[in-house]
């Protein structure tokens, strides 16, 4: 019969997922960069679709980094300092102003910085703070869902972070979960920036397979989570000198200058 310890072997752990996740980041920025805008023929299209394993990914790694981290509070503040490093490489990136707001409401951060306000979420409402009353929990989520709507991902990837904590252990609601606010993100992008790259959206079903697979396991490399903070903003300050290299200081994505 199998052991236990043979059977956590099998599948992806989250060292593994994390590899997917920045290998499928890499290809689809490099590609946004290469090639601006939304036009491209089906091979940009299915780059893209590489690329849409990425997000539900993260999400779901930031959801179980808050269910295994001994300290919460540090977690949310090395991702909110990573948000903020962020900021200057994702802008630099595709060409979007650093000062938000100048060029629209889309993507004018990166999407780390609804990844820190998903934990803030997670805490509120694990907490017990009498004074909090329900009716103030709902203003601060209405709050944090306004202020991480501009991002890349919008509030869509701090609503997919809550809801894979809410129903961990339950991978089909997870899943669905995840499909119902993707079809409302899907939506937006087809109504207010393309309808192609809006549908493209619906490909992070592709992650459902790797994200099956998933073992339960960090994996052994503890270097993993540090390898992430430096080489998310590392390869968009890269990918920003190529943009420049290629086509100059103009934007290349919507919200870009």
């Amino acid at each position: 019969m199998e052991t236990l310890a043979a059977q956590k072997t099998r599948g992806l752990n989250g060292n593994a997922l994390k590899l997917i996740a920045i290998l499928a980041m890499t290809i689809d920025h490099f590609t946004s960069v290469v090639h601006p805008g939304y036009g491209g023929g089906a091979g940009i299209l299915l780059l893209h679709a590489i690329g849409r394993l990425t997000a539900p990914i993260m999400c779901y790694l930031v959801a179980e980094g808050y269910h295994y981290t001994h300290d919460v509070k540090k977690y949310t503040l090395r991702l909110f300092a990573l948000a903020v490093i962020s900021h200057f490489a994702y802008n630099f990136c595709f060409g979007i102003p650093f000062m938000p707001f100048k060029t629209g409401i889309f993507n004018q951060t990166s999407v780390i910085w609804p990844y820190a306000w998903a934990l803030v979420v997670l805490q509120l409402e694990r907490s017990e703070n009498p004074g909090l009353k329900p009716w103030m929990k709902a203003v601060l989520y209405a709050l944090i869902g306004a202020i991480t709507f501009p991002s890349d991902w919008s509030c869509i990837a701090m609503l997919v972070i809550v809801a894979f904590s809410h129903y961990r252990g339950n991978f089909k609601r997870q899943m669905i979960e995840m499909m119902v606010y993707v079809a409302f993100y899907a939506a937006v992008y087809c109504l207010f920036v393309d309808v192609r790259f809006g549908l493209l959206q619906l490909c992070v079903a592709l992650a459902i397979l790797p994200l099956s697979r998933y073992n339960g396991e960090r994996g052994q490399w503890k270097g993993m989570k540090w390898f992430f903070y430096f080489y998310y903003p590392a390869h968009l300050f890269l990918l920003g000198l190529l943009r420049l290299a290629l086509h100059g200081n103009i934007g290349v994505i919507v919200g870009g200058a």
